[in-house]
């Protein structure tokens, strides 16, 4: 059955997806995986831990925000980022429930 609009989508697919694009640039994967080896973190370190411009980390962190796997707050003059633990543990169902689908064992006729 093909999907015609949005709100044809169930809720499952809708997230996973919005996390998936989030996690599809390595810039993204490196700010995680430095920010989940710790408790909060400032912009200032992540910019100095990345090979990458001010603005393009900025981009980066925006996009993983409103993805929700990050969460940010202002304490001048710091703005803070740290993982949002909350939606880290729903990204890591929903993708390992997406690949542990039925039959995913079963090699495909299709392709051999």
């Amino acid at each position: 059955m093909a999907y015609t609009q949005s709100t044809d989508y169930r809720e499952e697919e809708i997230n996973l997806a919005r996390f998936a694009k989030a996690l599809g640039h390595p810039a993204r994967i490196a700010i995680l995986k430095y920010l989940a080896s710790l408790d909060t973190c400032c912009f200032g370190d992540i910019h100095k831990e990345l090979p990458i411009a001010k603005a393009t980390v900025s981009q980066h962190l925006a996009e993983l925000k409103d993805a929700g796997l990050i969460r940010g707050s202002i304490a001048p003059p710091r703005v803070n980022y740290c993982i949002d633990w909350e939606n880290w543990k729903k990204a890591r169902k929903l993708f390992g429930d997406f690949w542990e689908t039925e039959n995913n064992d079963r090699p495909s006729p299709c392709c051999q």
